[in-house]
């Protein structure tokens, strides 16, 4: 299996994962139950795509903005840009 193949499929499991929390927010409301839980489900969502949105961007730089891009940035840069977006999807 290819590095490609292996992104994709974490990719995927990742994004398989926010699904079923949001299928649990739609059992939660449509249960009537608390407004805390459902509170931290929709956070458990919001940190989901963010942390698949991060990866997804991650990879974006590594592959079309530092390693296979016709003008190259400094992989030092690179580096940054990913701690940056990161830190700002946390």
């Amino acid at each position: 299996m290819s590095h490609q193949e292996r992104e994709k499929l974490k990719l995927l499991q990742r994004l398989r994962k926010v699904r079923g929390q949001l299928d649990a927010v739609e059992r939660s409301l449509a249960a009537d139950e608390d407004c805390g839980g459902q509170l931290m489900l929709l956070a458990a969502v919001r940190g989901g795509v963010n942390s698949l949105m991060g990866e997804v961007l991650e990879t974006h730089i590594r592959f079309h903005l530092a390693d296979g891009a016709k003008e190259q940035i400094a992989p030092e840069l690179a580096e940054d840009l990913i701690d940056l977006v990161h830190a700002y999807l946390k």
